[in-house]
């Protein structure tokens, strides 16, 4: 850590576009109002949002003015370093972990971020440093699908397409919580071990040919619920797997769109956080220890090759480690 705390490392933007456009260079350490939070950054973690963000696709949808050098990082972990004057919930030298998606004082990929405090929880004992830096962001997005837009109900059936991905390996523990069957298509093998370890009641991978079969056989008058985290020729398949009056939920941004049958309920959402689902994912990580994979972990310097990393295949989740 940089003892100054005037300048600090930082992966930096001077323009939007692809990965190369990440530089490590040394920046201004952020300042911090009274209500917010210096964290020492130990990990960021990645999620296909940050790539849509480092290609200027927020700034031209949300028509937000951007100011250059851009610091990305939407979820991370670290210590608080200072606060402050109004802030009450954390302590100097707490490790905490926060979403901070779209950031004004700047993003995740730092050695330190500000975060308005309302934002910043402590890391429940369940998780280690790396783990909470990298569950914020998919597990709102989960949560926000799964029980806030579909109302899942304990007994009911949901199939979780991209069920091997960030947000889908979350809603799979989320849903088993929650008291309801699961049917997780996965993508690849590895995928497939991973969701074996997180109790599904059964998993195809989308690799296989026959995944309609599967899914009658264990929902025979076919699914309650669906969440898809991807689209393309399989989801559009597996979409004819609900049954009539089903409810299907897609955080906004998957491609290809899926196309929607006539009968079936389907709403696209935002996994924006705020402090009461913060919390309540919160109490759910707590509860139900719920664990996030690391598929990859990259040192800050080499936050282009993780951008890189994130276009290709890969299972759970994408880590920068910043100052463990």
């Amino acid at each position: 850590m940089n003892k100054h705390l005037n300048t600090m490392r930082a992966a930096v933007l001077h323009r939007f576009g692809g990965p190369d456009e990440l530089i490590h260079q040394e920046v201004d350490v952020p300042t911090i109002g009274p209500e917010d939070v210096l964290i020492g950054v130990a990990y960021a973690g990645l999620g296909e949002w940050d790539a849509f963000e480092r290609q200027g696709g927020y700034a031209e949808m949300l028509n937000l003015e951007s100011e250059f050098p851009y610091i990305l990082g939407s979820e991370g972990s670290g210590i608080v370093i200072a606060r402050g004057e109004k802030v009450t919930n954390v302590d100097l030298g707490d490790q905490v972990y926060a979403p901070a998606f779209l950031n004004p004082n700047g993003g995740f990929y730092a050695e330190y971020a500000t975060v308005n405090a309302k934002y910043v929880s402590r890391i429940p004992d369940e998780l280690t440093m790396k783990e909470a830096a990298v569950i914020s962001g998919v597990g709102i997005t989960a949560l926000r699908g799964l029980e806030d837009v579909l109302q899942l109900r304990g007994g009911e059936s949901i199939l979780i397409f991209g069920a091997s991905g960030g947000v889908g390996h979350i809603a799979v523990q989320l849903a088993k919580a929650m008291g309801v069957r699961v049917f997780a298509v996965a993508s690849g093998e590895d995928g497939v071990a991973v969701l074996k370890k997180l109790g599904c009641d059964a998993i195809v991978n989308g690799k296989d040919r026959d995944i309609s079969s599967k899914a009658r056989k264990f929902a025979p008058s076919g699914f309650d619920a669906a969440m898809f985290t991807a689209g393309g020729d399989a989801a559009n398949a597996a979409v004819n797997c609900l049954r009539k009056g089903g409810r299907l939920v897609y955080p906004h941004g998957i491609r290809p769109e899926l196309r929607i049958p006539a009968g079936i309920r389907a709403a696209g959402y935002n996994g924006e956080p705020d402090p009461e689902i913060i919390a309540r994912l919160h109490r759910y990580i707590s509860q139900y220890k719920l664990t996030v994979h690391i598929d990859h972990i990259f040192e800050l310097e080499d936050a282009n090759k993780a951008h890189a990393a994130l276009q290709k295949h890969y299972v759970g989740k994408i880590c920068l480690k910043v100052n463990p």
